[in-house]
């Protein structure tokens, strides 16, 4: 599949994920806890309030990157993803 992606949308998003999912992996020792969740709400906050066209393009990308994810338990983060982060509307 050819991506229709510039690669600053496409490096932005990949480095956003790679931040994400250390912060969802940290441990109590390497990062507050409180902070992760506020931090992982704040992201939320912020791409579940993107246009509709920008949310279908971040969710597009983000389910590339999970069809070529070969380690399962970060395929998983990233199936989630969408989901998690509030780019799906709960009407959906």
């Amino acid at each position: 599949m050819t991506s229709s992606y510039s690669s600053l949308t496409r490096s932005l998003a990949e480095a956003l994920i790679d931040v994400l999912w250390f912060i969802d992996g940290s441990e109590d020792e390497q990062m507050d806890q409180d902070d992760a969740v506020r931090l992982m709400e704040g992201v939320a906050h912020v791409v579940g309030a993107l246009p509709l066209d920008q949310r279908l393009e971040l969710i597009e990308l983000v389910g590339e990157l999970a069809a070529a994810e070969t380690d399962p338990v970060r395929r998983e983060f990233l199936e989630e993803f969408p989901e998690n982060f509030g780019l799906i509307d709960d009407e959906s």
